[in-house]
């Protein structure tokens, strides 16, 4: 299942990341999204777990609960929505 992780600690690491789900069960990956023009943490990620009831359990207990001073926001992930081809 895939999981995103919102209201990140801009100086969290991928690994911290995926250690705080790991407690929980196995973490396949763990992504945190950069700016591609300052290179710094967009305050977002996602994590990727093998099994869905360790995910869900993941998601109930992290859900909500403070990481390095700021109160993550965790659900499952959804599929970006298709747009339309950029034009230049």
């Amino acid at each position: 299942m895939n999981i995103y992780v919102g209201n990140l600690p801009y100086r969290i690491s991928e690994d911290e990341l995926s250690d705080l789900f790991a407690q929980h069960g196995e973490v396949t990956s763990a992504k945190i999204i950069m700016d591609r023009d300052t290179g710094r943490s967009k305050g977002f990620g996602f994590v990727e777990m093998s099994d869905d009831t360790a995910a869900k359990a993941a998601i109930e207990a992290i859900n909500g609960t403070e990481v390095q001073g700021r109160n993550v926001v965790v659900n499952e992930a959804r599929p970006r929505p298709e747009r339309p081809p950029r034009r230049f």
